[in-house]
């Protein structure tokens, strides 16, 4: 299935993992390039060593084209994004953030570079700043989409940008990729399908649940990590959008970001100081996140069901098995072409 993705990043489906940390590894970048998709490398908990290593584990894996994201937002994300750029990464997707500099300097060994976006001011910006493509999140996805449904985003964007569109949320089969390019897209970014996968690294607990949720058990919130997240309904994800960030919860911000510091190698008083100049805003995002990741990792490493917080798209109740990486991708493929050729029919 060839489009303008396909052309612009060298691979062989418009199908591009989405960076999740903790599931985005390694391996899991590998596999989907393999299988003809982009692999995009989360870097959100890794520092700039573990970067490093990890972008050349994945060089060891695979030959194809890969990728990498950085959430701009996040404490270490510059110089991981500097690490991106000195290795040469051949794509690199930024978000939360103004990434005009990782263009720049991507562009001059011919990488390429992604934004993910909500809206169509960002999108536009990104374009200016010369974005080869953006990522549309729309409000399906997990995580970090907004108000905006997928199927009102990314028309909306295809309509007002030359560069080309991937869709992100609500995408999980063939269904969802025929879909997306009627839309406009020219590709796809799969999160929650890939997160229950074989190859991924997600506790079995989660994707065994996963399995069991319907399209109706997320919550939606910006009482999680601050922004308007999406995450699977569990009994702790109720607790912790409840809880939001109260005073107790301020507290524990403190070590939790301290936690924070010393898996990024980061001077813990330099970050509290930064933090702190940043202004209130800004310190009380922060402060939002160190909760948040640690009741993320803990559902994706220890598969705490109970206090744990897992990140899916409302596709999670599109999901009914955990084939491989492979299957997904070969599958998603056939699925969509068939759709095509059957809508043929359907209006000829």
């Amino acid at each position: 299935m060839k489009t303008r993705i396909t052309e612009l990043l060298g691979i062989e489906h418009p199908i591009i993992l989405s960076g999740m940390s903790w599931i985005s590894v390694p391996k899991m970048v590998a596999a989907v390039s393999n299988a003809g998709g982009l692999g995009l490398l989360a870097t959100g908990v890794l520092d700039t060593e573990e970067t490093r290593k990890a972008v050349r584990e994945i060089r060891e894996l695979t030959d194809k084209p890969f990728g990498a994201n950085v959430s701009l937002l996040f404490p270490g994300a510059a110089q991981n994004a500097q690490v991106l750029l000195e290795e040469k990464v051949p794509v690199i997707n930024f978000s939360l953030g103004k990434g005009d500099w990782i263009v720049q300097a991507a562009h001059q060994y011919g990488g390429k570079v992604l934004a993910t976006v909500t809206n169509l001011r960002h999108a536009r910006r990104a374009q200016e700043y010369g974005c080869d493509a953006v990522i549309a999140t729309g409000n399906e996805a997990a995580a970090h989409g907004e108000q905006v449904t997928t199927f009102c985003l990314v028309p909306s964007l295809a309509s007002n940008l030359d560069i080309p569109v991937i869709a992100a949320g609500g995408v999980g089969d063939g269904r969802g990729l025929a879909a997306a390019l009627a839309l406009g897209a020219e590709g796809v970014a799969m999160g929650t399908r890939f997160m229950t996968t074989v190859e991924s690294p997600l506790h079995e607990n989660y994707k065994r649940l996963s399995l069991e949720k319907d399209v109706y058990d997320t919550l939606y919130s910006k009482r999680f990590d601050g922004l308007w997240c999406r995450v699977l309904d569990t009994e702790g994800a109720r607790k912790a959008i409840r809880r939001g960030l109260n005073p107790i919860q301020m507290l524990k911000a403190i070590p939790n970001s301290r936690a924070i510091a010393q898996m990024l190698k980061l001077p813990y008083w330099k970050l509290f100081i930064g933090v702190l100049a940043s202004g209130w805003k800004n310190a009380k995002q922060l402060a939002y996140m160190a909760n948040a990741f640690k009741l993320i990792r803990i559902a994706t490493e220890e598969g705490d069901t109970v206090n744990g917080v897992l990140p899916v798209g409302q596709v999670t109740g599109l999901l009914h098995d955990i084939p491989t990486v492979k299957e997904v991708i070969e599958r998603t493929v056939s699925e969509a072409e068939e759709v095509i050729r059957k809508l043929g029919t359907k209006v000829g």
